[in-house]
């Protein structure tokens, strides 16, 4: 897969937009700020405490703020596209995962909310087996509570016996 053609403005905004959310998370950064702050209040009386004084470190702060909101919009959108790439990854390379939840970020809210009362039932049949650190899908998990069911109890009509073992991921 080829990379898509950026624009050289393009590239070079990312680099430095990296380069500042980087340096923005660090040590230095919150060193350099609160020396900005500092300087600011030991400036004070050389200004009299005038209105222009505290006009500049509100513009300053301003401005700063703007613009750092965008940045780190960028950077947390950024973040949260790599994660649902490397999590659809991971859903359509395993068998037996549901497809269905690749991309299930882009689904609307409703079924999001059918999705969520799903596995909430699964971690409910988790609770019922005493076992909570197991995962299933949904679908497999209900074959499962099925078959255990009608193992517990005689099922005279035959009905809700266990499935076969079936491949999710379009294979087989």
């Amino acid at each position: 897969m080829s990379r898509p053609r950026t624009s050289r403005i393009n590239r070079i905004l990312e680099q430095v937009s990296e380069a500042v959310t980087h340096w923005s998370g660090t040590s230095a950064a919150f060193v350099s700020a609160l020396a900005l702050i500092v300087l600011w209040l030991v400036s004070g009386p050389f200004f009299h405490f005038s209105d222009t004084w505290q006009l500049v470190i509100n513009t300053t702060t301003t401005v700063v703020t703007f613009l750092m909101v965008f940045l780190i919009q960028r950077a947390q959108a950024k973040s949260v596209n790599a994660t649902f790439i490397k999590l659809n990854e991971l859903i359509a390379s395993i068998d037996g995962a549901s497809n269905r939840l690749i991309e299930a970020e882009d689904l609307p809210e409703v079924e999001l909310d059918v999705l969520r009362r799903h596995y909430r039932q699964l971690v409910e049949m988790a609770q019922k087996e005493g076992a909570l650190t197991r995962s299933h899908s949904v679908e497999e998990a209900m074959e499962r509570h099925r078959a255990k069911a009608s193992r517990r109890r005689p099922n005279p009509g035959g009905r809700n016996q266990p499935a076969g073992r079936r491949r999710r991921n379009g294979a087989g």
